[in-house]
């Protein structure tokens, strides 16, 4: 009986350790604009500091085309949604696509297409499910 349980404990631990790893750490290699990868960084890890600083005060945001508060949609958003792959990168880097996890509404396709200005603030900010 011991031994079954000692086995129980270790699979339990192996699939929890799993589980947080994939979740919280996905590979950025194909993103190919620095500063975009800063931003998917900071979103992967929830550092809001890291985030809000790589946008411009003034940030514009819409959700599947409708405009949405970018602060206080992040504010929200920020250790509750990450992306779990990213599965295409096109427009120069600035436009990505793959699966995210949100803790509120689960786990769907997305694409984020980010807008640098010429100071190299992201200004704007597309996001939306994504059907690929």
């Amino acid at each position: 009986m011991k031994i079954f349980l000692s086995i129980i404990v270790c699979v339990t631990f192996a699939l929890t350790s799993f589980a947080q790893t994939t979740s919280k750490t996905m590979n950025t290699d194909k993103l190919t604009n620095t500063t975009v990868r800063k931003a998917i960084d900071a979103l992967q890890s929830a550092d809001s500091k890291a985030w809000f600083a790589l946008f411009t005060a003034d940030a514009i945001l819409h959700d599947d085309g409708n405009k949405m508060n970018f602060r206080s949609f992040f504010e929200k958003a920020l250790g509750h949604d990450r992306f779990t792959s990213i599965d295409k990168v096109e427009n120069n880097g600035l436009d990505i696509y793959g699966h995210i996890h949100s803790d509120h509404w689960g786990d769907f396709k997305t694409y984020f297409k980010f807008q640098i200005n010429s100071e190299g603030k992201i200004n704007r900010l597309d996001i939306g499910q994504a059907s690929y």
